[in-house]
């Protein structure tokens, strides 16, 4: 940094906080440092009693903070978002649609061990709202060298760190299976829980079927609504090792392509992914009619994002995996599926 007389200082960048003090009124900063004065500022700068100023002086090879948070921003940002203004080196990437949050963990914190610049997050797999913040970037000194800047795109590779993938209204076709259901001897209660659900991303539910625990006619539903042009379908019931829960079996005689029956999830370890002709076919444990968040709350925002989930991605939600039913709920904004 160099010392100058404040009348010269338009165009230079602070290399400190300018403090404002007004009895009983004010004690701020006044102009913080990383500030470029313009020729506006320079009367309230003398007022203050600042007749000199430390300014950045300019050096082959390093840059300002703002212009390195410009370059953390390109290197985080996909589609779909948009940047908070840059001050003080800090910049933020902003949600410009509903969605799902993927982050590139392995080069997030590749960036991060190289010092003097930050990438904070949030978690991988969260769903977000238009308007919510997804990142937050610094850089930590006034200035930094140009190749550490480099160092960061490169790791970067020109693919950005974030990825919002964007929610889309799919069509849903719900099986509810249970004879006692069927037969009428205790109403359905699951159905409403997955109708409430599936509301929650503008889902409709194009077709419904309540079923037997016969899974000759299951399979026959599956392949009907796929049919009728079901892009999710949804079984409830029947997902256990009872002899009488059928729906494993019907899923499977459909010819999908089986992800995973069973999840590292509490509530949720009877879980059942399958594809068939790329369409979801899930089997939903009795959890998800009873219990407030469940591993379906986990894979539905995929689902709808249209993300392919595979079986290591379900292995993965061990961690973070267990509920821990607290009151009042918070989810999203908790543990719950947030593993490293």
């Amino acid at each position: 940094m160099k010392l100058i007389r404040t009348e010269e200082a338009a165009g230079h960048v602070l290399c400190h906080d300018i403090t404002q003090i007004v009895k009983d009124r004010i004690k701020d900063a006044a102009f913080r440092k990383g500030h470029r004065v313009t020729a506006d500022d320079i009367p309230l700068l003398l007022s203050l009693g600042k007749e000199h100023l430390y300014v950045w002086e300019a050096q082959e090879g390093m840059l300002h903070e703002d212009e390195g948070a410009e370059i953390l921003y390109r290197i985080c940002a996909g589609d779909h978002m948009h940047p908070s203004e840059i001050k003080e080196g800090k910049v933020e990437a902003i949600a410009g649609r509903d969605g799902l949050l993927t982050v590139d963990l392995n080069r997030l914190k590749a960036i991060n061990t190289l010092g003097e610049i930050m990438i904070a997050t949030r978690h991988s797999y969260f769903p977000v709202k238009k308007g919510d913040k997804l990142a937050g970037t610094r850089v930590i000194p006034l200035v930094i060298s140009e190749e550490k800047m480099r160092k960061a795109e490169a790791i970067g590779g020109g693919i950005p760190l974030l990825t919002l993938h964007p929610f889309r209204s799919r069509k849903a076709a719900v099986i509810t299976t249970g004879s006692e259901v069927y037969k009428g001897r205790i109403q359905d209660t699951f159905t409403p829980v997955i109708r409430e659900k599936l509301a929650e991303y503008d889902c409709p539910v194009l077709w419904h079927k309540l079923l037997p625990d016969e899974h000759q006619e299951i399979t026959a539903a599956i392949l009907e609504a796929i049919e009728a042009g079901a892009e999710i379908v949804l079984c409830t019931g029947g997902m256990s090792v009872d002899p009488d829960d059928r729906t494993p079996l019907a899923i499977k005689n459909t010819g999908a392509e089986i992800v995973s029956y069973g999840a590292p999830v509490l509530p949720g370890a009877m879980f059942l992914l399958a594809y068939l002709k790329g369409v979801p076919v899930v089997g939903l444990p009795g959890c998800v009619m009873y219990a407030r968040r469940t591993i379906f709350d986990l894979i539905l925002p995929r689902l709808i994002a249209g993300l392919e989930v595979k079986a290591e991605e379900l292995a993965a939600l061990g961690h973070g995996g267990l509920c821990l039913n607290c009151e009042p709920c918070t989810f999203p904004n908790c543990g719950f599926g947030k593993g490293v």
